[in-house]
């Protein structure tokens, strides 16, 4: 089988064939320690599992095809869809399933589709995948899973029958050393201490402090990580300088104690001080009047949510951007150990719960079994700081074996950010030295600071990723810490005494020129919109000129879903709710319009049609009724747009009764074809109401309210059972709002009751991956239909939105999250910031013009190279490749952009919160950019050496 991919460019469309699929390695070649492994469980066609090899794994999706699997795609999405699965050891290579039983024309059902699920090197629980195969990339001792069946947003059930041990590589090739894995062999070099002074001294202005002009708090946590490299390279004077600068009581309150002081501090802040006061030579007990570490032993967590700037009980309190992020966990209990106070057992316990299966920590503050994700830099942190607490040597050994490991498998001395990244990172290196020497582990310690000599950039600092050009300060602090032969219980505290650790047993098995962005039009009020509190809230229009960056809005007119230029329609249309609800750029929402209702085609010639299948043999009801509100909200006719008339469309596809879930399948009677989601739901029931369909609206409309559950709640999926969400609540009571009737307006406080209950103390709302924005600015949406009422709620929503944004505009999609701007995730902010309900959109255009089409090339982050989440009926994600990345925070420092700036993938559980349908958000797990994969096969990256390709 060959596969053809569009490689969408400013001027043309390239074709890149696909090449065959490779011969499958055999099984027994995979080991422990070389290749990859992949098993799909066939047992629902009366086959078993099937096992594939590659020893030389690329991507999760390469690994099924070199391994011997085929794929099939749908009608609707194409091949970026996994449909089908087939092996030629079962049933003669026949795809499953077949179409007699699932015709795949839309995305299937959630009862039954292909989940993928991934374990890596020493993991022994599946974790489900949130992201396409195509973004995982694979090393060494990984394997994944594919099972066909139901299961709910976030992999909560419907996993494999069988374990990652039961599948994954036998012991036949080399065993692990008993030793642990081999140090790199590489000549020892030295970081320029000299020039990373002078870099660091140079990002003071005045010689005092940071400054950052978009972010105060990012200014004091450049300025007091500063100091402490500072003091690391005996730049005392300097140092002692700068932290007098930070003890003055406006700097340590505005960064510290933002709440004032009489109430708990912000515990990382008020711990990084500590550690600064410590390293410079003062007094944590008395800096700027306070003692700090009294305030952080003082205000550990004794319950959840319900306390202040708290998430879990055993946490530090952290607010703002610490918010979500376990930093502060650590450096608390290396501060306060730091001068001999003995952490709170329950805070020690719970940076412990923070640790993964492989032995790595990850840098969120996850709950007990949420997913974990290793990172190196945490690692480091959270080891240094278990080792000196005392209590905890197998943690502490687990975690070492993680760094040991993690620095073997790039072979080069240094370590990734993340455990499926390709290159190494100065920013994590720099922290896993650190931890290393800490443990007396000197020759990989060493190793490490030889990699890091060769990533130091001329002007002295470092960027935070080997193939990134950039110095910045987050990158360069634990560099150079480690660059000195140093690190920080060292550098804070008395020199600690590495303890001995015994030698490991082996385990049989384990193993982005800039596009000149638009000019945001002065907002227009919207009569309908509620009365937003005062307080900070997000820059609507930097917000917007993000969004509509020609870069990431193809030829201002839509956002592509992969390389093809294949249009993400549902995600356009979401653009065009939020520039309705804010009046930011109205020339641009009249050219979106204009090309949709003017069936403007995409680069693969599909149009609005193609997207909703009005008139075809695979309507999709969600995409009927977001097609018809997007029309709606600007004045036009739904009637008669795209040369569809989308109401009677609904009308026609609202089920009379439940049916198979093949062909066109019906959820219940009620429901509408190919609907699967809340949020599908509710999508049409607005449309119909809007149009005045009274009587033909009111079978959905009571299908809606049915849902409803004794708790006020609204689950997201329509025909399986699934969690109380907030996203799918709020959009129904958006819904149900717009009947007059004293039983349905009971319904929407009752849903608004539940909804208020959900919120953080940080005034965010859980969502799928955590913290999130998509779902906040829902929520928000929600609960604005009572504004007098949810003033407080509103407000700290507000803040926390303005949190998220980072200096390019765009959004991050959860708190702490460390990959910058998102464009789903920044398209959902915008349009729910001042709290607009999409039922009540009402945009006028009428004297807009549209703005001229631009002209050029792309921005190469509007070709989507980067993985692609689809959910059922819906086309991509978005019109956005990633650029440069930063840890701990984003925004600027000195002028330095440290996120994200094209936008990237959706993300599992974000998806729903735009109005996708979430029934399928599991099957999401199995997409992936379909150029990206032409590519792939055509020149097949072979790992040689880890971090080398040949």
């Amino acid at each position: 089988m060959t596969t053809a991919a569009l490689l969408a460019t400013g001027t043309g469309v390239a074709f890149l064939a696909s090449a065959p699929v490779a011969k499958a390695d055999p099984v027994e070649r995979c080991t422990a320690t070389t290749g990859a492994v992949v098993a799909v469980d066939f047992g629902p066609f009366g086959g078993g599992i099937e096992r594939g090899c590659d020893t030389t794994p690329t991507t999760g999706y390469e690994l099924l095809w070199s391994s011997g699997f085929t794929t099939a795609g749908t009608v609707h999405d194409g091949p970026g869809f996994l449909c089908r699965i087939g092996n030629a050891g079962f049933a003669g290579g026949t795809r499953f399933p077949t179409p007699a039983t699932e015709p795949c024309d839309v995305t299937p059902q959630a009862t039954a589709y292909w989940s993928y699920w991934t374990a890596s090197p020493g993991q022994k629980k599946w974790k489900y995948s949130n992201y396409g195969a195509m973004a995982r990339q694979l090393k060494p001792g990984d394997v994944d899973a594919w099972v066909f069946g139901a299961t709910d947003i976030g992999g909560g059930n419907g996993g494999p029958d069988f374990t990652p041990d039961q599948v994954r590589a036998g012991g036949s090739g080399p065993a692990p050393e008993p030793s642990g894995p081999p140090v790199p062999q590489i000549p020892r070099a030295e970081v320029d201490l000299p020039a990373a002074t002078r870099w660091l001294t140079g990002r003071l202005k005045d010689g005092e402090r940071v400054v950052d002009e978009i972010d105060a708090y990012l200014s004091y946590q450049a300025t007091a990580e500063d100091a402490l490299a500072l003091a690391a390279t005996g730049a005392d004077a300097t140092a002692a300088t700068v932290a007098g600068v930070l003890a003055r009581p406006e700097h340590l309150g505005a960064y510290a104690y933002p709440d004032g002081t009489d109430r708990a501090p912000n515990s990382t802040a008020a711990a990084r001080l500590a550690l600064v006061a410590e390293a410079t030579g003062g007094d944590p007990r008395s800096f700027g009047g306070r003692d700090l570490l009294a305030d952080l032993a003082g205000n550990v967590c004794a319950t959840g949510p319900t306390t202040p700037n708290c998430s879990t009980p055993g946490d530090f309190p952290v607010s703002g951007r610490a918010a979500g992020k376990a930093e502060g966990q650590a450096l608390a209990v290396i501060a306060l150990t730091g001068r001999g106070v003995t952490p709170p057992a329950e805070a020690v316990r719970r940076l412990t719960e923070l640790q993964c299966d492989d032995g790595g920590f990850t840098s969120m503050l996850i709950r007990p079994g949420e997913s974990c994700e290793s990172e190196a830099g945490a690692t480091g942190l959270a080891v240094m700081a278990l080792l000196r607490a005392g209590g905890h040597p197998q943690a502490v050994a687990d975690g070492r074996d993680y760094l040991r490991k993690a620095q073997s498998d790039m072979a080069s001395g240094g370590l990734p950010a993340v455990y499926y990244a390709m290159v190494s990172s100065p920013y994590a290196t720099g922290l896993a030295a650190q931890a290393l020497r800490a443990l007396g582990d000197t020759e990989r310690a060493d190793a490490a600071v030889s990699w890091l000599s060769g990533q130091q950039l001329p002007e002295g600092g470092f960027s935070f990723e080997e193939e990134d050009a950039t110095a910045r300060i987050v990158s360069t602090v634990p560099a150079t810490v480690a660059g000195a032969r140093t690190d920080l219980l060292r550098l804070t505290a008395e020199e600690t005494t590495p303890p001995t650790f015994p030698t490991p047993t082996p385990t049989p098995g384990t193993p982005r020129p800039t596009t000149p962005k638009p000019t945001a039009t002065t907002p227009k009020p919207t009569p309908t919109g509620p009365v937003m509190p005062s307080g900070p809230a997000p820059d609507l229009a930097k917000a917007t000129a993000y969004l509509t960056d020609p870069a990431r809005l193809l030829q201002g007119h839509y956002y592509a879903s992969d390389p093809t230029g294949r249009a993400d329609f549902g995600m356009t249309i979401d653009l065009v709710y939020a520039l309705a609800a804010t009046g930011t750029d109205d020339a641009t929402l009249r050219g979106v319009v204009d090309f949709l209702d003017g069936r403007g085609e995409d680069a693969a010639g599909r149009t609005i049609g193609d997207y909703t299948g009005a008139g075809t043999t695979h309507p999709v009801g969600g995409a009927l009724g977001k097609t018809a509100l997007a029309a709606q909200s600007v004045g036009r006719d739904a009637r008669d747009f795209g040369g569809q008339d989308l109401i009677r469309a609904l009308a026609e596809e609202t089920c009379a009764a439940r049916t198979p879930e093949s062909g066109r399948p019906c959820a219940a009677k009620g429901a509408y074809t190919n609907a699967s989601s809340v949020f599908d739901q509710s999508l049409g029931v607005i449309a119909q109401l809007r149009a005045g369909e009274t009587d033909a609206a009111s079978v959905p409309t009571a299908y809606l309210k049915s849902l409803q559950r004794p708790s006020g709640a609204w689950g997201s999926l329509l025909a399986v059972r699934s969690g109380d969400e907030v996203d799918s609540t709020a959009m129904a009571a958006m819904a149900v709002d717009l009947l007059p009737d004293a039983a349905s307006q009971a319904a929407v406080d009752k849903a608004l009751v539940w909804l208020a209950g959900r919120q953080y103390a940080d005034g965010g709302f859980p969502g799928a991956s955590g913290n999130s924005v998509n779902s906040t600015a829902l929520a928000l949406q929600g609960l604005a239909l009572d504004a007098p009422r949810y003033q407080a709620q509103i407000a700290k929503a507000r803040a926390f939105l303005r949190a998220r944004q980072n200096a390019d505009g765009g959004f991050d999609t959860v708190a702490g999250d460390t990959q910058g701007s998102d464009v789903r995730a920044s398209v959902q902010a915008l349009g729910g910031t001042d709290g607009v309900s999409f039922a009540v959109l009402d945009r006028d255009l009428d004297g807009a013009a549209p703005r001229p089409t631009p002209t050029g090339t792309p921005h190469p982050s509007s070709s989507a190279t980067a993985p692609v989440i689809i959910t059922p009926g819906e086309d991509g994600g978005t019109g956005g490749g990633t650029g440069g990345t930063a840890a701990g925070g984003t925004g600027t420092v000195d002028g330095t952009a440290t996120g994200r700036s094209g936008g990237g993938q959706g993300e599992g559980g974000h998806l729903a919160a735009t109005g996708l349908r979430t029934l399928w958000l599991g099957a999401a797990a199995a997409l992936l950019a379909l150029g990206g994969y032409a590519v792939t096969r055509a020149s097949r990256r072979h790992r040689t050496a880890p971090g080398g390709t040949r």
